[in-house]
């Protein structure tokens, strides 16, 4: 892609992005939201392939589809109230409105579009939409929080982790894999909506930092099934370690850092006497531990017959190692200063 075009593209999303966070009338969070959505749609179809192109047309349609629920939820609220303000919001428009943002989230029911989308795009655009495009949502989310049905958020959330588990067992693409696991983590943040948006804000945070950290490390091995990750124990030991560590943590098992999320989570939802919901999602939870270890499994345990020992036959990126680098180590230690990061949310 011309370098002129992609500038112009990251800063639109850069832009739409931050127009949305600043906003406090809902006609703004959805101008925002709409210049995300057009600013990723060329980012997705610069490889001019067919899987490509459906997988924008389908992000177009579902994102259309969503932004056209949320004002018109917006418009009904605004005629109930004489108000456009965020804060301000009936019963009613905010559950459409809840369910506009989960469905551009990507939160079960409303997943179908997420591993498509993901499976068909490259793996930096990939990234792009497991992370940035999140921001927006999430944010008018957690603006809403106080407003929001907690019957919505439990129901929606329970299902996100029971989805993103049971749908990413079957999976060998790694792209669908990390759309499901992004659907399972989503799910947590949902369910603790409610009781505790600072939480989920923590959560958000840690996932987008594991997510980006696992994208960078498939970018520089470039690797997109499951086949060639298993290869790449031979050729980059060290850079193959990261990423298995990298694939514990997204399963959040001590020590690494996706443990602090959901040992919080489970503590807050124990202790607004949600015992039984704890219970459920952290069972619910073993569904996507299956496939991180069986990943874990292949990337460490499993060598494909006549693997050559030389580095001059792998294809390894090397402008994407310092970034990984970086990320993979917060990936990975950001355990022990968890309870700093909570004193600033």
């Amino acid at each position: 892609m011309n370098p002129l075009a992609l500038t112009i593209f990251l800063l639109s999303l850069a832009i739409g992005t931050t127009i949305t966070l600043s906003s406090y009338h809902w006609l703004l969070a959805w101008v925002g939201l709409e210049i995300n959505t057009l600013a990723i749609i060329p980012l997705m179809t610069k490889i001019p392939h067919p899987r490509a192109i459906e997988a924008a047309t389908k992000y177009f349609l579902t994102q259309a589809a969503a932004s056209a629920l949320l004002l018109f939820s917006s418009l009904i609220n605004a005629w109930q109230t004489g108000e456009w303000n965020i804060d301000s919001i009936s019963h009613l428009p905010m559950n459409a409105l809840s369910i506009a943002l989960m469905m551009k989230l990507g939160l079960a029911p409303l997943h179908f579009w997420m591993p498509e989308v993901l499976q068909g795009i490259s793996l930096s655009t990939g990234l792009i939409l497991s992370t940035w495009q999140k921001i927006a949502p999430m944010t008018l989310l957690l603006q809403t929080s106080h407003l929001i049905n907690l019957d919505l958020t439990i129901i929606l959330g329970l299902t996100s982790i029971l989805v993103g588990g049971w749908g990413g067992i079957g999976q060998t693409q790694l792209r669908k894999i990390m759309a499901f696991s992004s659907i399972g983590h989503l799910g947590w943040m949902i369910v603790v909506l409610k009781f505790n948006p600072s939480l989920t804000l923590f959560n958000f945070i840690f996932y987008v930092i594991m997510t980006a950290s696992m994208f960078f490390s498939l970018m520089t091995i470039s690797a997109t099934k499951m086949s060639e990750i298993s290869a790449s124990w031979s050729k980059t030991p060290t850079l193959t370690t990261s990423t298995l560590l990298i694939l514990l943590s997204l399963a959040g098992l001590p020590p690494l850092t996706g443990f602090a999320p959901k040992l919080l989570i489970s503590l807050e939802l124990v202790k607004q006497n949600a015992t039984l919901l704890a219970t459920l999602i952290m069972l619910a939870s073993l569904l996507a531990l299956f496939f991180y270890l069986r990943l874990t499994y292949v990337v460490s345990l499993t060598l494909p017959p006549n693997s050559p020992n030389s580095l001059s036959s792998w294809r390894t990126s090397t402008k994407t190692l310092p970034i990984t680098a970086i990320v993979n180590t917060l990936a990975l230690i950001l355990l022990p200063i968890t309870p700093t990061l909570l004193i600033f949310l």
